[in-house]
């Protein structure tokens, strides 16, 4: 029997199990929270089901900067208690959870004419604050080392696109950074699975109940009660939706996919301080396919919540600017391949929403559990306090939960004798994964091989095109590599529903 069937006969099977049972806990939304939750409601015994009107990691969880990152900003407002919950998460990530998709990676501050003698002395007390957090959340410095001042010399080494003129050297820091933020929620979905919960895509929640929600299946337009002991509404910007009684105040963070080869010999990401801004930063970040992000605005968006949202040639223009202002050769417009924007669901506030604090919050009431607010890095705290929520209030018997000792899938040791590339993105996978590249090794794109879209339709839930282009890979960010990708992936598809 072919992939595509077995997906679809699976997923048919898993609805009407849903459809027909009363379930101790019903998820909405799979981001990384939404999974997280379902994964936090399922290690401690529970029944569960996690639905989204879309695809894993649809919404803003796929749109982030890449960093996990240990608070620094929130140590410069104050807000201790949020950065060392930062700086905690980020070490359960780094040592145990997903060490194969989450690792160190330093970053420059460079010390430009912009950038005063003052200013870099207290960039670098922050530093030192923050190292001192990662002290305290017991990372160990092998595996997210210490920061310091590096040379002219050696920044250039590192950095060589920076304008040396008046170039003092730079800031040398160190920060969690994950190979792709949708990949880490398909693997902490497939681990929720792994534990018994029922995860199910294309499954839109039309209205939330204290006794569960009305369901449609995107796929066939069937709707139909899910009934729950307990509802966790973790669906993101949208959760206002669901729940009248959040009242969010999104914000757009942008980003920009730069051509492969527009800043040769970029190591280094890079911290560039946004001129008139005491503490906000533009994010550099090369990637391991040649491209490089740059991000990343903070801009309140008012009115309806789109599904994708659009970049503002604003936006474009204003990080090409903070951008330029410290290269030796002017990035154009036309390098910029791509952009893509991420809606944060922070709780309204009075005040730029640059300014509204990280923490997360979780309102509960009439059998519905709603968290917002946070941001990835802290995914999983904001699930553990979800589901203690909807454990108190719903008087389920269940355990504490376990998840900061629960290894997502992939955690386990790397195999030898496979590309480093596949053991970076597939982790103890990696062996199985070779072995579908060898069988198809025809290239769709970044590298990408038609075998690892065979592994996403048979183990990680992909059911079309923009499953395989725009979250198992991100292929997709850049139109024309979508584009010259897309008959290759078609073909995948075909092909699994033939073999």
């Amino acid at each position: 029997m072919d992939d595509s069937s077995l997906n679809a006969r699976r997923r048919s099977r898993e609805l009407r199990r849903v459809a027909e049972e009363r379930l101790d806990v019903l998820v909405v939304g799979l981001g990384a929270t939404g999974a997280g939750a379902a994964l936090d409601a399922a290690s401690r015994g529970l029944s569960v089901a996690a639905i989204d009107a879309h695809d894993l990691a649809f919404g803003t969880s796929r749109w982030s900067s890449k960093m996990i990152h240990g608070g620094l900003r929130y140590l410069a407002k104050g807000q201790v208690d949020v950065a060392y919950e930062s700086a905690v998460e980020r070490g359960i990530l780094l040592r145990t959870t997903a060490p194969h998709l989450v690792a160190a990676h330093p970053y420059l501050l460079p010390l430009t004419k912009g950038v005063s003698r003052r200013q870099a002395a207290l960039v670098m007390s922050g530093y030192r604050l923050g190292d001192g957090l990662r002290a305290a959340a017991r990372t160990p410095r092998r595996l997210l080392p210490g920061p310091t001042r590096l040379s002219a010399a050696r920044t250039r080494t590192l950095a060589p696109v920076l304008d040396g003129d008046g170039l003092r050297g730079a800031l040398l820091s160190w920060d969690g950074r994950l190979l792709d933020d949708a990949r880490l929620v398909v693997a902490i979905a497939r681990t929720a699975a792994a534990h018994g919960a029922r995860v199910l895509t294309r499954c839109r929640a039309l209205r939330l109940t204290g006794q569960g929600a009305l369901v449609r299946d995107e796929l066939t337009g069937e709707e139909f009660d899910v009934r729950a002991r307990v509802v966790i509404n973790a669906a993101g910007v949208w959760a206002g939706g669901l729940d009248p009684e959040v009242k969010l105040r999104p914000s757009r963070g942008t980003h920009l996919v730069l051509t492969q080869g527009t800043l040769p010999g970029l190591i280094a990401g890079m911290h560039v301080p946004i001129p008139g801004e005491t503490n906000r930063f533009a994010l550099v970040l090369p990637q391991r396919d040649g491209r490089v992000y740059v991000g990343l605005t903070d801009e309140p968006v008012d009115g309806p919540v789109p599904d994708v949202p659009e970049v503002p040639e604003e936006d474009v223009r204003t990080l090409l600017e903070v951008l330029n202002g410290v290269l030796e050769t002017q990035v154009t417009r036309e390098a910029v391949s791509g952009a893509y924007a991420g809606l944060r669901p922070l709780l309204a506030a009075d005040g730029n929403t640059a300014d509204i604090s990280r923490r997360h919050a979780v309102v509960s009431h009439d059998g519905i559990v709603t968290v917002v607010g946070g941001k990835l890095t802290t995914y999983r705290r904001m699930a553990e306090d979800a589901v203690d929520e909807a454990v108190s209030s719903a008087k389920l018997p269940a355990r504490r939960s376990r998840t900061r000792k629960i290894p997502l899938v992939g955690a386990g040791p790397r195999p030898s004798g496979v590309p480093p590339r596949l053991a970076e993105r597939y982790g103890s996978e990696a062996a199985a994964v070779h072995e579908l590249v060898k069988a198809y090794p025809e290239e769709v794109g970044l590298g990408i091989t038609e075998g690892e879209l065979v592994w996403s339709v048979r183990h990680e839930g992909a059911l079309d095109e923009g499953d395989l282009l725009d979250r198992r890979t991100r292929i997709g960010l850049v139109k024309q590599d979508r584009d010259r990708a897309l008959p290759a992936t078609r073909d995948v598809l075909d092909r699994t529903t033939r073999d």
